[in-house]
């Protein structure tokens, strides 16, 4: 145990290496204790990026129980070593849904104040076996785009009984993590799994968000034939417009030699596709959920399947002898089979959600139940920060341009 908790100690003392930012607002945290006494319930990937979140609000004066958003995402030396910074955890790499749904019910029994969630599993449970906690829950955080779609949903039916910031939702996070982190990560847990050459592939990516949109850059600078398939007509004419093949995925199907799927939605590569894939196609998913891949319908096609043929990757064997491999069961292919986003990239979003749950600490009882947009001068303010770690300047308005932006009396 004492060689895990070494192990997280280094792993967390690395990451924050590359959070300036996040370990910045930290040390001002530990001085205006914005969050003196204040019980957060979290549920988040547990990883080393994690952990200097985790540290920044136990500086802030919050006592804090975390749970695991991903079962394979888990890394347990991590976890060892926050317990040993006093943040309760609970989580183990590789746990059974049962027991990832007792974890989060663990983490609930703190009895939260604020509740950080990434999927919003934790909310869900809250509105449906937990609603004893309800009235004491003043305020929460959304990390991820599959949970936002959730809670605004929950928000137009009225069943939200709480305020909820949206993090995904600004610049910085769209931009920066979706777009770049998980571009950069998706494809390393790909090669990690298969070690496969994309130059010359064909890669198709499900969905043309911010995150698609990062996979597809990726693939395209590793000299791949990048496909996109979409249901927004404007992604797709952007899409088409920068360059990609926009086409409905019965078609790409039978083409793609990569399927990597970023949309957030359930069944985006379904049985029918399945059924006409080319032999040794590799299927990824990069949406939050194991839902996006129907890994029923491959269970129901598969002949024979062959367990771990590399580490995160499963083989398909059809009646036909097509093989189709499926990576990280379908899950998270960039925390399962890598280490997910760089930390300089988690630096940005995870100051963006510290400097929020300063924000909501003091605005949450005076907010209605619904979804808020991260305040802009937060967004402003992470970029500024991050800006001065890199040592980057950059031009500031003279009066008289102030003046013209603000003034309709100044012509042409």
């Amino acid at each position: 145990m004492i060689d895990l908790w070494e192990s997280g100690e280094r792993q967390i003392s690395w990451a924050a290496r590359s959070m300036p930012v996040l370990t910045a607002i930290g040390e001002r945290f530990a001085v205006e204790q914005p969050l003196l006494g204040l019980k957060i319930a979290a549920c988040l990937h547990v990883t080393a990026e994690t952990a200097v979140l985790m540290g920044a609000l136990k500086a802030g004066g919050a006592e804090i129980a975390l749970a695991a958003s991903n079962p394979l995402s888990t890394q347990d030396d991590v976890a060892g070593a926050l317990k040993s910074y006093g943040v309760a955890v609970y989580a183990r790499a590789g746990v059974d849904r049962a027991t990832y749904y007792r974890h989060i019910h663990q983490a609930l029994d703190l009895r939260p104040d604020l509740v950080l969630d990434d999927g919003c599993d934790l909310v869900n449970i809250l509105h449906t076996e937990r609603t004893d906690l309800l009235d004491g829950v003043t305020g929460g955080c959304e990390e991820t785009t599959t949970g936002i779609i959730r809670l605004r949903q929950m928000a137009a039916e009225k069943a939200l009984r709480f305020p909820v910031v949206a993090v995904n939702d600004t610049r910085t996070k769209r931009m920066f993590d979706n777009r770049y982190g998980t571009g950069q990560s998706t494809l390393d847990g790909i090669m990690r799994a298969t070690n496969i050459m994309l130059a010359g592939r064909t890669v198709v990516v499900a969905g043309f968000g911010f995150c698609g949109r990062g996979v597809a850059e990726r693939a395209k600078g590793f000299g791949a034939r990048v496909i996109v398939t979409e249901i927004d007509a404007v992604k797709a004419l952007d899409a088409t417009l920068q360059g990609y093949e926009v086409r409905p995925m019965s078609e790409a199907a039978r083409v793609g030699d990569l399927f990597v799927t970023v949309t957030g939605n359930r069944d985006v590569v379904r049985g029918e596709h399945l059924a006409v894939m080319k032999d040794g196609a590799i299927l990824a998913n990069a949406g939050h959920f194991d839902v996006e891949i129907d890994v029923r319908a491959l269970d129901e096609l598969a002949h024979e399947v062959h367990r771990g043929v590399r580490p995160n990757t499963d083989e398909y064997v059809l009646a036909d002898g097509r093989r189709l491999l499926l990576l990280a069961e379908g899950r998270l292919v960039n925390l399962t089979a890598a280490e997910g986003h760089p930390a300089a990239v988690m630096d940005m979003s995870f100051s963006a959600q510290a400097l929020a749950v300063a924000w909501l600490a003091g605005e949450r009882l005076r907010l209605e139940p619904g979804v808020y947009d991260v305040p802009e001068e937060i967004d402003h303010e992470v970029a500024r920060l991050k800006l001065a770690a890199a040592g980057i300047d950059i031009d500031t308005l003279t009066p008289e341009q102030e003046e013209y932006l603000h003034s309709w009396r100044v012509g042409s």
